[in-house]
């Protein structure tokens, strides 16, 4: 309930799973007196939580961060344990006590800043990506760390020091041996297990994977929770980690909570009442320490201050692992600056609040580093120098030609077009690296910002024929239409934009046509609907161009009731064979490929229907001959009855969805063994996804819940598990859960939102840019 009543007030869940803890802990209404069995699941929680997190990262990944792993995560943890040294010998101290909090304070929590990364969807965001790599250094430093609190309460020996290689050493080897046979056999193991097509063996067998390997590696003493991130790092390069993620975190979401709910439990509210000043004084030295340390090591790294300041504020707090340190410390009579017990609550009481107020703090962190990455932009672009007159000189004397502002991936992809059509064309961009690629590539290149009248005098804008603005941003694409449309009146502008609210403030600038993404999809969907229904090319032109027509004026009309009105702008004429007709895209490993042309007429001719043609790539071949082969992605054009089409169904399933559908595969009569199985990638998991929204915060009030985040499946995660379909795909923008659409049979997006209350979701599907946010029932 507190968990949610947070979600409701904007916070997110991690602040409520604390402060539930400190409610129903010992030291509050004591609802838990058993704090053992609390601490137990919880240490499951994290062991789960570095697992998925293992299995969305990968070995390849980790070798691209091996240098902020051992290089910035070496000399964050110097850094911080040598300031807090400092200002502990400098507050009276002993050396021993000043060493051992120094090493509690370099610690950060890697299971909050791991679950907001997440939840955020940033973990392979530049931010996110240094703070996982110091994370993993802290998490192997911890080993040394633990043997290194006896050694410090001796005063120091040469025995301790070869006991700590000693056990170093051997906690590498043993890492270094599961991941060596672990990645041999695990793949093949879950390879054989997924055969069963038993859910719940593949469960078990992949919680056995995770806490069997973290046992392994705890015997080397590395923590167990090192020792699961391995384990997901294994079964990432394993074909079936998306399963494995699937069917696993549902149990590490409700451990994970435990585990928060156990560290809130440690906070004893009296104390922290009788000694605010002490605490607060301790907090605030902490975070000076660590976003002072952690920025230096990562500026060090050559990171830049955005990317730094992120880091610093997200990596800001007081680890769980200091919690297992400051007990190895208190056996041996070691506590934070030697305060002895009042020392220990008060590192307990700084702590929870610390991880209380991370959250906030990591968003922040984001903000001040989109604000820092904005300001250098207008920097750049305000002392951005004009063209010397040796480049003007250097550039082709063009008329009639395109202007193209700026050298995104969409104008990438034009100008080869323009190249190998002849077009004569001229790219003008701010972005050094944009403006190096686009020469390299032999294309005529104007380096300056577009929005600037000399830069457009220079690129001949009075005699061009056209100015195409790409990729830019709405404001930016408003600017230079303006000032191009004042320099040539005649010109064509055109202008894409992600977004239908663009439409008219870029039409008033100036631009003539407007090409904003989802209106374009949904023009390309009803091209495919009508092709289906075998409407003329001619007749679908015809309605293309009345979409087009006034800034796609039909599409953005809101009409109230065009079912009762017989809409006549969308009417067709509809054939007698309009309804009996279906185009079919044959599917890697269906008995259909399996099969030449003759074959499957003669197959398809018993259930009652009838091949009319095929579609090879752009090929139209008609009827080929019998013995022609079929191939996965060939389109059949194909007659008959709807009933006939099901009873034909069995040719074009898979074998797993036929066992599915609790029916007999159809059997493979062609030539030569059947087609390979291969699977099929919807959704590219590296890809980052926005949803930009075309509402004010009066129209939806949780546009703040909106972050970046890239996709935690290829298709819906549920479906995915189950072994079920989906129509079409749905992403939450608070934490990049993929889920289907309500015309799917599991409508598991809208299930999504209502277990975790994350309000927006965005399309997923091709040239869909919208949102909805469930709450406020409004489009974004």
């Amino acid at each position: 309930m507190i968990g949610y009543l947070c979600q409701r007030l904007g916070l997110v869940p991690i602040v409520g799973f604390l402060v539930a803890g400190v409610i129903i802990g010992p030291q509050g209404l004591g609802l838990v007196p058993d704090r053992e069995m609390a601490d137990a699941a919880a240490e499951v929680g994290v062991v789960l939580l570095l697992f998925t997190i293992g299995i969305e990262f990968s070995l390849e990944k980790l070798a691209r961060i091996r240098n902020l792993i051992f290089g910035g995560g070496g000399l964050q943890v110097g850094l911080a344990t040598a300031a807090t040294y400092g200002l502990c010998t400098w507050l009276g101290a002993s050396w021993q006590a000043s060493v051992f909090t120094g090493l509690l304070v370099s610690l950060s929590s890697t299971a909050i800043v791991l679950k907001l990364l997440a939840d955020r969807g940033e973990t392979q965001s530049d931010h996110g990506q240094v703070g996982l790599g110091l994370l993993i250094f802290q998490d192997l430093a911890i080993v040394v760390m633990v043997l290194l609190v006896p050694v410090l309460a001796s005063g120091g020996s040469s025995a301790g020091g070869a006991d700590i290689a000693f056990a170093l050493g051997k906690a590498v080897a043993l890492i270094i041996a599961v991941l060596v046979f672990a990645r041999r056999l695990l793949p093949r193991l879950l390879e054989k297990v997924a055969e069963t097509c038993a859910p719940e063996i593949f469960l078990l067998t992949v919680m056995a994977l995770c806490f069997g390997t973290a046992w392994l590696t705890s015997l080397a003493g590395v923590s167990l929770s090192l020792g699961a991130f391995l384990a997901g790092l294994v079964v990432s390069e394993s074909r079936f980690s998306e399963h494995a993620l699937s069917e696993i975190l549902p149990l590490q979401i409700v451990f994970s909570a435990l585990f928060f709910l156990s560290v809130g439990m440690l906070l004893d509210l009296s104390f922290l009442v009788r000694n605010l000043p002490l605490i607060l004084a301790a907090v605030g030295a902490v975070l000076v320490i660590k976003v002072t340390t952690t920025g230096v090591a990562v500026a060090v790294l050559g990171r830049g201050l955005p990317v730094a300041g992120a880091a610093a504020l997200m990596l800001a707090q007081v680890g769980e692992f200091s919690f297992v340190l400051e007990r190895a410390g208190r056996e041996v009579g070691l506590t934070p600056a030697g305060l002895g017990q009042a020392g220990a609550q008060s590192f307990v009481a700084a702590t929870v609040l610390l991880m209380v107020v991370t959250p906030p703090m990591t968003a922040g962190g984001v903000r001040f580093s989109g604000w820092l990455k904005a300001r250098r932009l207008r920097r750049a672009a305000s002392a951005a120098t004009e063209p010397t007159e040796a480049e003007v000189a250097r550039l082709p004397r063009l008329v009639n030609h395109v202007v193209v502002a700026g050298y995104g991936a969409a104008a990438r992809r034009l100008v080869r077009v323009l190249a190998g059509s002849g077009i004569p064309f001229l790219v003008t961009t701010l972005s050094p690296a944009g403006a190096d690629e686009a020469e390299a590539e032999g294309a005529p290149v104007l380096r300056g910002d577009a929005s600037r009248r000399t830069i457009l005098v220079h690129a001949g804008i009075a005699e061009a024929k056209m100015l195409v603005v790409a990729d830019d941003d709405p404001a930016t694409a408003r600017r230079i239409a303006a000032v191009a449309r004042t320099l040539n009146p005649t010109m064509r502008i055109v202008v894409r934009t992600r977004w239908l609210a663009e439409v008219d403030p870029l039409t008033e600038a100036g631009v003539d046509r407007v090409i904003p993404e989802e209106l374009e999809s949904v023009v390309a969907l009803f091209d495919d609907v009508l092709m289906s229904y075998r409407v003329s090319p001619q007749e679908i032109a015809a309605h293309e161009a009345a979409v087009r027509h006034g800034s796609y004026a039909l599409l953005r009309a809101r009409r109230p009731a065009p079912a009762a009105q017989g809409d006549a702008d969308w009417e067709c004429d509809l054939g007698p064979d309009c309804f009996d007709s279906r185009r079919v895209t044959l599917r890697a490993a269906t008995p259909a490929t399996a099969l030449a042309w003759g074959e499957l007429a003669m197959r398809l001719s018993e259930h009652g229907l009838t091949a009319e043609g095929l579609v090879r790539g752009d090929d139209e071949l008609g009827r080929p001959a019998d013995d022609f082969p079929l191939a996965a992605g060939d389109e059949l054009s194909l007659a008959g009855h709807p009933a006939d089409f099901a009873h034909a169904a069995e040719l074009f399933r898979r074998p797993e969805e036929a066992a599915e559908e609790g029916v007999e595969p159809a059997s493979e009569t062609g030539k030569g063994p059947p087609v390979e199985e291969r699977s099929m990638t919807y959704v590219d998991t590296e890809a980052t996804i926005e949803l930009r929204p075309s509402v004010k915060d009066s129209v939806c009030s949780h546009l703040d819940q909106i972050h970046p985040v890239q996709p935690g499946a290829a298709g819906c995660e549920e479906c995915l598990r189950d072994g079920t379909r989906w129509v079409h795909l749905r992403i939450c923008m608070t934490c990049g859960h993929v889920g289907c659409c309500d015309s799917s049979p599991g409508r598991h997006a809208t299930a999504h939102h209502r277990a975790t209350g994350h309000p927006v979701v965005r399309s997923l599907e091709p040239g869909e840019t919208w949102g909805w946010c469930y709450v406020d029932e409004t489009e974004l």
